[in-house]
């Protein structure tokens, strides 16, 4: 019997490889059985604006800049940010920024040092 895991987007089980893509026939979704084998079931990897597989307690630095609401306060382009925490939901890290407090902000406005 196949060892290969269930698709992603249907988890149907019949799935098949094609070099380094998994596809699967009934939804004709594929994806990267290199990144399949590599991220564990069930969690979900959070990456950066490059693609950095980001973990908590990382440094990231901010891409741009960033206006927080409710307040004339900016996060500037460059803002190092240093040990993260990953969290599920919209805004997917928390932390504290020096000046400002805690904050919650998007993986895709950050690049891990």
């Amino acid at each position: 019997m196949s060892t290969l895991p269930p698709c992603p987007k249907c988890n149907s089980e019949y799935t098949y490889e094609d070099g380094t893509m998994l596809i699967c026939p009934e939804c004709a979704h594929e994806w990267s059985a290199i990144a399949a084998e590599a991220a564990p079931e069930g969690d979900k990897v959070i990456k950066d604006s490059v693609g950095n597989v980001l973990q908590d307690g990382d440094t990231i630095t901010v891409i741009k800049d960033l206006k927080i609401k409710g307040s004339s306060l900016v996060v500037k382009v460059g803002t190092k940010v240093k040990n993260i925490r990953l969290v599920d939901g919209d805004h997917d890290i928390d932390c504290k920024i020096d000046g400002i407090g805690a904050m919650k902000l998007k993986s895709e406005f950050v690049k891990k040092v």
